[in-house]
């Protein structure tokens, strides 16, 4: 039997005060249950399965390989009936500005 697969929409932007340099020298990044996914500035889509999962979101500049940026963490849940969750996603406009992650959203 197959898993039921969920997406989560993870809408991820930098402040529009810092948004040139951010999308010319950074890029974000977005671990969910410990699995790293690269990123783009905008949206990015993820399956998951349904259950409990932690989301972890920061940036590294280019060419960075470890760096973990203005982290920040949010736990979330995918129920069965779900298929999937939204969630927003704001870096702030000051340097060392953390990021800030909007409650999910689960979509039906």
């Amino acid at each position: 039997m197959t898993e039921q697969r969920a997406v989560v929409v993870v809408d991820i932007r930098p402040s529009p005060v810092a948004a040139w340099f951010h999308h010319l020298l950074t890029s974000p990044v977005i671990e969910v249950d410990g699995r790293e996914y690269a990123a783009k500035w905008g949206t990015a889509k993820i399956p998951v399965s349904p259950g409990e999962h932690r989301l972890n979101v920061y940036f590294r500049y280019r060419g960075q390989k470890r760096a973990r940026l203005a982290e920040a963490v949010k736990d979330f849940a995918v129920d069965e009936a779900s298929s999937g969750v939204d969630v927003t996603v704001r870096l702030g406009p000051r340097n060392g500005s953390r990021f800030r992650i909007g409650e999910p959203v689960a979509r039906r």
